[in-house]
């Protein structure tokens, strides 16, 4: 059999390296975690036309006024909220540096609320906007160019009072209000200079041209919130359909990746099965395979391996039955040396002399019996080893030996 090698001291104990592994699996798990979901995890209240914002061109402001009317409102960071539509309303709220939206990305019902301010963020803090002007109107022209293609942007005074289908409003805006010049949408609602409202010819999408209706900053007006409410109101059917704001146009898009889906319903359960049969095998390694093995010689050196060596021998040989007259030759030796048995006895008298010491000794076995059964070769293996071991018990009882 191979040796083992001796076991190197550790400067750890058992229980602190358990310690050390479970403590280094979990941070490995919540590394993993934060990875897969840290799209979902970041603030998403920063500075821009968005439906999270709560800077002054943000919308958010809308949405809690919508919720506290009671609306069914939701914001919604997935592609396919667009193309399915139905029963709900879709808000989309375009930015000047944002990505544009073709019609046949939506299939309504939608309102589109054109952009108007450039803004910067504040470094120190993104939700904060640190300065903002008026866009040109050649940029929101470039957006409006999807829905009109032929439409201008233009910019006047206060319009005064505005009439619509639901009441008579007169809006105020702190700079100049922005209207479109429409050559395709159809007008809902008009103002001085152009349409405040428009309507793609036979499709259920609606256009926007001030965002200071529905923005933070434009609802701070109290007039500007009757009519931008009213609007919401009108085109969801009175309140009626559910309202939802989409946030992919600003990069809110919901992700997907390798990880989440292992780590989420429903490929949570293999994964963790997975991950416990990696233990497993793991431990399993650790304990059958233990500390490593020193080669051996092929043949070992001393008394023990020279006795190994000539028993396999003589097992190879099949010689064994014939060792029983030589193994009561040397238990006789052995009993004379530690009796303390004269030489001189002939093999008559030393049977003799043993059979009687036993039966002063109470022994329930003779000498002779026992010699009887080892003068001869054994019939078999386990013939031989029955008597032989009878008569190491005999000898062990005779000189009183554990």
């Amino acid at each position: 059999m191979s040796e083992r090698l001796p076991q190197a001291r550790t400067p750890f104990t058992g229980r602190v390296i358990i310690i050390l592994i479970v403590v280094s699996l979990l941070s490995l798990g919540a590394v993993l975690t934060l990875m897969a979901w840290s799209p979902d995890l970041a603030s998403r209240d920063r500075a821009g036309p968005t439906p999270y914002s709560r800077s002054a061109t943000g919308y958010e402001g809308l949405i809690n006024m919508l919720e506290a009317q009671g609306r069914d409102v939701s914001v919604s960071r997935l592609p396919r909220t667009m193309e399915t539509g139905g029963r709900r309303m879709v808000v989309a709220t375009l930015g000047i540096s944002g990505r544009s939206l073709e019609p046949d990305e939506i299939s309504g019902p939608a309102l589109i609320v054109l952009p108007k301010w450039n803004y910067r963020a504040n470094p120190a803090r993104r939700s904060w906007e640190l300065t903002s002007d008026l866009a040109s109107t050649e940029r929101v022209r470039i957006l409006l160019r999807d829905f009109d293609e032929d439409g201008e942007i233009a910019r006047g005074q206060n319009p005064g009072t505005v009439k619509t289908s639901f009441g008579t409003f007169s809006p105020d805006f702190e700079n100049e209000m922005q209207v479109i010049e429409a050559d395709q949408l159809e007008p809902l609602i008009s103002a001085a200079g152009g349409v405040l409202l428009g309507k793609v010819p036979n499709r259920e999408l609606y256009v926007l041209s001030d965002p200071d209706l529905l923005n933070n900053f434009g609802l701070s007006r109290l007039e500007n919130t009757r009519l931008g409410l009213g609007i919401i109101a009108d085109l969801s059917d009175n309140g009626s359909r559910p309202i939802v704001f989409d946030a992919t146009l600003h990069g809110f898009e919901h992700s997907t990746n390798l990880l989440k889906i292992l780590l989420d319903i429903p490929f949570l359960g293999a994964t963790l099965i997975g991950l416990a049969t990696m233990l497993l095998v793991g431990w399993a390694s650790a304990v059958r395979f233990g500390a490593p093995e020193r080669e051996t010689r092929a043949i070992q050196a001393g008394k023990r391996a020279l006795a190994d060596n000539s028993a396999g021998l003589i097992a190879m040989a099949g010689r064994e039955k014939r060792m029983a007259p030589g193994y009561l030759a040397l238990s006789r030796r052995a009993l004379s040396r530690e009796l303390g048995l004269p030489r001189t006895l002939s093999e008559e008298e030393y049977q003799a002399l043993l059979d009687r010491m036993a039966e002063q000794q109470g022994m329930g076995t003779s000498f002779s019996k026992l010699q009887a059964g080892l003068s001869s070769p054994a019939s078999s293996r386990d013939d031989l080893r029955n008597k032989a071991r009878a008569l190491w018990r005999w000898r062990k009882e005779m000189t009183h030996e554990q």
